[in-house]
């Protein structure tokens, strides 16, 4: 076998070389974009905007109309000690609709507090509240059947911002207008209490 010399083989290589590179920065931006693509993938959605969900009435809520707004979501229940917070959450809604979003969402996991149906929790709502403000169809908040959006809400692993438990109805889940976990106020905080009302003036 004849070897040639080094600059007779960087002669030979020398017009393949352009293309070689351009090859090389092809695939390489084409891996870059995968492993991107997969870590977004793998981290879940970035904000809740990203969310839609149905409503009540069996309507869509879409959560990327909320942009540009504070958002608070409510796991609510109609025979619970808690339950008169539906008039400051009416309040509330009322008083800074302009630059806040309500969501409720009816949810049976505590003490079997909202048995009913969505067409009843609904009826229960207008006739006993007035409710206004947006209210989603019933749904789980913990356990193994928790909605994605709860998984979302309470796992820093998707939210990227803080770990939180619903320890009982109407927990609230503040986000900024971003879509991004703000704070979570437990049952007791009321609606038009000073530590929710603070994000909002």
């Amino acid at each position: 076998m004849i070897y040639g010399s080094k600059d007779n083989c960087r002669g030979i290589l020398k017009p393949f070389l352009p293309e070689c590179v351009k090859l090389l920065n092809k695939n390489y931006c084409m891996i870059k974009a995968m492993m991107i693509a997969l870590a977004l993938f793998a981290a879940g959605p970035a904000t809740i905007h990203q969310f839609k969900v149905p409503s009540i009435e069996g309507q869509t809520i879409d959560f990327s109309k909320f942009k540009g707004k504070k958002v608070l979501i409510v796991n609510t229940a109609s025979k619970c000690g808690y339950t008169p917070q539906y008039a400051e959450l009416e309040q509330l809604h009322k008083a800074y609709g302009s630059k806040l979003v309500i969501v409720g969402f009816p949810a049976n996991n505590f003490g079997g507090q909202e048995p009913g149906s969505n067409a009843e929790i609904n009826e229960f709502c207008q006739k006993n509240y007035g409710v206004s403000f947006v209210m989603a169809e019933k749904v789980s908040v913990k356990g193994t059947d928790i909605h994605p959006l709860f998984k979302w809400l309470t796992s820093k692993e998707e939210n990227g911002v803080m770990d939180a438990e619903i320890k009982w109805n109407f927990t609230k889940f503040l986000l900024d207008e971003k879509g991004k976990l703000l704070a979570v106020f437990p049952s007791k905080v009321k609606p038009m209490g000073e530590e929710i009302t603070a994000y909002l003036k």
